[in-house]
């Protein structure tokens, strides 16, 4: 009675349309029924794979039970498909033939091209063991056709072992072995152990009638390994079964019969005992068809009719128990619709305040970047002064003591670009921007540039600086001088920081012999000063992380270096390591690629060297800059080699004199009061299309070339420059010109 009532009461709240609660239950316990059946399913799948023919029926059977109770023939084809594997097994190919045909039937009518791909493989490895090889390659083919279209990459394995099998079934084992070799990748690649089981053996069984044994036995331990491990108790007898004919090959008889007993043993145990019961006790429990179900529902109808008779005498509980259900309803809906409201009112004020979060975030990284780009600029302007001064000086024949010195800060001048550059390209990492240089360089010298502009610094700390270089290294490189310069400045300047009245190795080494023009290096920067605690080992190439306060007071400096040295070699592909004690010294070492410069092409330098400077004299030149010292450098260099000059300090007074004098070329910086040098090159533009403008500026040039090109420059020499560079650019520009006229 209970069950009846259940029932009147479903079927009277669908007549009334009340069923919204009602509906959501019955979905509910159909998605639990689905779900039950595929459980069934892929318990049934496992327990074949384990040759448990027992549980894998008793699994079928529940499935295909729901199945056919739900009337859902997606289930029944999937059902199908496990039962055909099953008869397979059982050795019933021909049931096994007509339940997966059944499957293929519908899922090609509903297109269901996933499942249709695992049919088609089954009813391959049917038909191959039929002996119908034609029927098993083009459904074999189709199945990979469809794979590659859809790109399944789980079924592409299983296809390439069914080849295989039907190969060897077609006494091709060569071919059967490029199929399982092309399988094997996908395979592993999805841990499909009992398919990889299943290749290796019959790969095995190729390579013995290939008479490969030795490597047949290997293949075949592979098999038994994963047989084992996962209980596949039938892979288990077929290696034993081919170690005994392997062994039999190579006519060790007592292998080979104590394998082939050990086969027997697990064959008789599985199959020979209860194979013949399970194929009777799966024709009697799965022999539901189309009519079973029809009985089944004309029986159903009829106690539906019986139950009928009984409503009028049901319909006063039927009316109390709708009117609490409705009730009970209503009072979850009251509620869930509050919940919601509460929910959506949080949810929007959560988003308001992630918009807010995210708007202020971006102005502050706008900020960032535009004050970056407004001190690098101010701190490039007096670099320019340093750098251009030390070249004059340079040239005034100073004495060789003099002349170290001055080379020592040309190139402090040159690596305090660097480190301004580097500033920024920490703020640019996070967005991926900052770019390696490609560029000839020779590292001996590099390295010997930085201990001169350090030897000072170690003097005075009464350091010895002990360099170790390997003269097997080529002599020019190709990499980023700068950025290797700047990573050694950095741990080299670290260790006589830290280090008092001690010693400093730098020591650089090859690691392996030239490669494809490739070689790898060791650096390593050892010193014997006040070493890194192992705590702080693990934070010291933070940003701004230093050992302690204490450190910090005492030898200052941001602790930025070593996060710059980190960054920087995870640029260039490497990584830092450390080894340190605590008041023994501390270690740093890492290895870097470099390609083996071939010179193919001149750099600055050497084309320098090939310029002739008697097209420069007498040429007239505008510098267009701000600042007095710059033009002062540069009017000092280009005069030198007799060119005439004429200044204009802003953008303005740069129109007028190219209005009312003959320029051959204009220098124009672009940071200036009043217009700057873009604004006034377009200005000049509009009546002077030919005279070369070049721009000489402090500026960011990574993201802005496009700018200065449209806006009517001719060439760009960023702030502070080579000299080499400049008379290059100069003599390039008055080479162009007199070409165009």
């Amino acid at each position: 009675m209970p069950t009846q009532i259940k029932y009147l009461i479903a079927r009277f709240l669908l007549i009334c349309c009340f069923l919204g609660s009602a509906q959501t239950t019955e979905l509910s316990e159909n998605n639990q029924m689905n779900d039950s059946i595929e459980n069934y399913l892929m318990k049934a799948s496992q327990s074949i794979d384990q040759t448990r023919l027992e549980l894998a029926l008793s699994n079928i059977i529940n499935a295909k039970e729901l199945a056919l109770q739900q009337q859902d023939k997606t289930y029944i084809a999937k059902t199908n498909m496990v039962l055909a594997k099953l008869y397979r097994e059982l050795g019933d190919l021909k049931k096994a033939e007509e339940q997966i045909l059944d499957a293929i039937a519908f899922q090609d009518k509903t297109k269901d091209e996933f499942m249709l791909v695992s049919s088609y493989t089954i009813y391959g490895s049917i038909a191959t063991k039929l002996k119908k090889f034609k029927t098993a390659l083009k459904f074999l083919e189709d199945a990979f056709i469809i794979v590659k279209k859809n790109d399944f990459k789980s079924q592409e394995g299983i296809i390439k072992l069914n080849l295989g099998l039907l190969a060897l079934a077609q006494e091709n084992p060569e071919l059967a072995i490029q199929h399982f070799d092309g399988g094997l990748p996908f395979i592993n690649s999805f841990d499909q152990h009992y398919f990889k089981a299943k290749l290796y053996t019959n790969k095995a069984r190729a390579q013995l009638l290939i008479n490969q044994p030795d490597q047949a036995i290997k293949t075949n331990d592979l098999a038994m390994k994963i047989g084992k491990n996962m209980g596949y108790a039938e892979i288990q007898s077929e290696c034993f079964e081919l170690y005994s004919k392997i062994y039999e090959q190579k006519e060790d008889y007592p292998a080979s019969l104590e394998n082939l007993k050990a086969h027997e043993k697990i064959k008789d145990a599985l199959f020979n005992t209860n194979k013949e019961i399970i194929a009777q006790e799966a024709g009697a429990k799965l022999n539901l068809n189309e009519n079973n179900v029809l009985i089944e529902e004309l029986t159903e109808e009829n106690i539906q009719q019986q139950k009928s008779l009984k409503l009028g005498r049901l319909t006063t509980i039927l009316g109390i128990a709708l009117i609490t259900i409705l009730s009970l309803l209503a009072l979850s809906l009251y509620k869930n619709n509050n919940l919601r409201a509460k929910a959506n009112e949080l949810l929007q004020n959560k988003n308001t305040e992630l918009i807010l979060a995210k708007e202020n975030a971006e102005r502050a990284s706008e900020a960032k970047v535009q004050f970056l780009s407004t001190i690098t600029h101010e701190l490039r302007t007096p670099l320019y002064a340093v750098t251009g001064l030390t070249h004059l000086l340079l040239e005034e024949s100073p004495t060789p003591n003099q002349k170290e010195h001055l080379n020592s800060l040309k190139f402090s001048g040159e690596y305090l670009l660097s480190l301004i550059n580097n500033i920024l390209d920490l703020n640019k990492l996070e967005a991926n921007k900052v770019e390696i240089e490609n560029t000839s360089f020779n590292l001996k010298k590099r390295i010997n540039d930085v201990l001169i502009a350090l030897g000072k610094s170690a003097k005075d700390r009464n350091n010895n600086l002990h360099y170790e270089f390997d003269e097997s290294i080529p002599t020019k490189l190709k990499g980023d001088p700068l950025k290797v310069s700047q990573v050694l400045i950095n741990l080299i300047g670290n260790s006589i920081k830290f280090t008092q009245n001690g010693d400093i190795w730098i020591r650089v080494k090859g690691i392996t012999n030239q490669i494809d023009n490739k070689v790898f290096l060791n650096f390593e920067i050892e010193d014997n000063g006040v070493g890194i605690s192992k705590k702080k080992q693990l934070s010291i190439f933070e940003n701004f992380t230093q050992g302690s306060v204490q450190i910090n007071r005492k030898f200052g400096g941001t602790g930025l270096g070593l996060s710059i040295v980190k960054n920087l070699l995870s640029l260039m592909d490497s990584e830092i390591k450390l080894e340190s004690e605590l008041g023994k010294g501390s270690k740093f070492l890492f290895n870097i690629k470099f390609e083996v410069f071939e010179d193919k092409n001149t750099n600055y330098t050497e084309e320098a060297k090939k310029i002739d400077y008697s097209i420069l004299i007498d040429k007239r030149i505008l510098i267009v800059e701000d600042n007095k010292i710059n033009q002062l450098i540069t009017r000092k260099i280009l005069e030198k080699n007799e060119i005439k000059c004429d200044v204009a300090d802003n953008g303005d007074i740069a129109i007028y004199k190219t209005k009312e004098n003959t320029f051959d070329l204009i220098l124009m910086d672009i940071h200036m009061p009043g217009i700057s040098g873009i604004e006034a090159t377009k200005q000049i533009r509009k009546f002077n299309k030919k005279i070369p403008i070049i721009a000489l500026t402090a500026v960011t040039l990574d993201d802005n070339l496009d700018e200065f090109y449209d806006n009517g420059f001719n060439d760009i020499i960023p702030k502070p420059y080579k000299t080499e560079e400049f008379f290059t650019k100069l003599h390039k520009a008055f080479m162009k010109k007199q070409t165009t006229v």
